[in-house]
């Protein structure tokens, strides 16, 4: 994975997180989703990197980055800024898959001045979700709620995370990729990590939801231009119909595309979300 690519861990002050680095050209930070490691970008990262600088980090909580315990969006956020300062970049694209998409989000609301463009894979803000969440929403996606009960659930994910995981989510190595499967193993079979993980359902529900309401109320929205991406065999669309009326709510200059793939876009469909990231950036 990752040919010619550098792979090092790098302390941002509240969190050490480990990153790996590619490319040269305009910078791009690509941020993977729940339950996954950065590793989720190895099928897009290289053919980004023909043309741009390309830094995929694991989210502080998330994968083999250190676990401080407040895993806030906010926090995330300032992270990425510190991660992106100490690789000579001032400025910068962003790319957010699932919870990476809420942290992308986040860095664009709370850093106008760092993020160019903005692309949210599978996602809304937090706000947005719990603003409309119905007995649909926690039929679909139970797990936010789950997951959110944090020492709870991590207690009973570690009994077994082969059962969470595995049937949630069946995943396997011949889609995910070999190598991109050994580390997401690594990350579920870690009880630290999916204490963790939990930590950012819980963060969620709680501060990040507080967040995006006081954005709304004071009517901030995303500055930079955004691609908003959804899985057409995922069910972003079914619970929501008009995605586009939604993210009016959020940034003024807004595109919603769909791409034919299930939720893991990244390791489905690598070539058209390439495609499409281009077009944005």
């Amino acid at each position: 994975m990752f040919e010619g690519f550098s792979l090092r861990c790098r302390d941002v002050g509240e969190a050490v997180l480990r990153v790996r680095t590619g490319g040269a050209g305009p910078p791009v930070l690509l941020l993977h989703g729940h339950p996954r490691t950065h590793t989720t970008w190895h099928r897009v990262a290289p053919l980004l990197a023909e043309d741009h600088t390309v830094v995929c980090p694991d989210l502080r909580g998330y994968g083999e980055s250190s676990k401080p315990g407040d895993y806030s969006k906010r926090a995330m956020a300032r992270d990425f800024v510190e991660l992106m300062k100490s690789l000579g970049h001032e400025e910068f694209a962003v790319a957010g898959h699932d919870r990476g998409a809420a942290a992308a989000i986040r860095l664009a609301l709370d850093h106008p001045d760092r993020v160019t463009h903005l692309a949210v894979l599978d996602g809304l803000p937090i706000g947005a979700h719990l603003s409309r969440a119905d007995a649909r929403f926690a039929q679909s996606w139970y797990h936010w709620f789950f997951l959110a009960r944090q020492e709870l659930a991590a207690a009973m994910i570690n009994e077994n995370p082969d059962l969470w995981y595995g049937g949630r989510y069946h995943d396997t190595p011949l889609a995910m990729g070999v190598e991109n499967w050994a580390d997401f193993q690594r990350a579920i079979h870690d009880p630290g990590t999916v204490l963790a993980m939990c930590g950012d359902y819980r963060a969620g529900l709680e501060v990040d939801r507080v967040h995006d309401d006081e954005d709304r109320a004071a009517g901030r929205k995303i500055a930079c231009p955004v691609l908003a991406l959804w899985s057409a065999k995922d069910d972003l669309g079914e619970l929501y119909g008009d995605l586009g009326e939604i993210w009016a709510e959020w940034a003024d200059d807004v595109r919603v595309r769909s791409i034919d793939c299930g939720h893991h876009m990244a390791e489905e469909a690598p070539v058209e979300l390439v495609r499409e990231l281009r077009s944005l950036f």
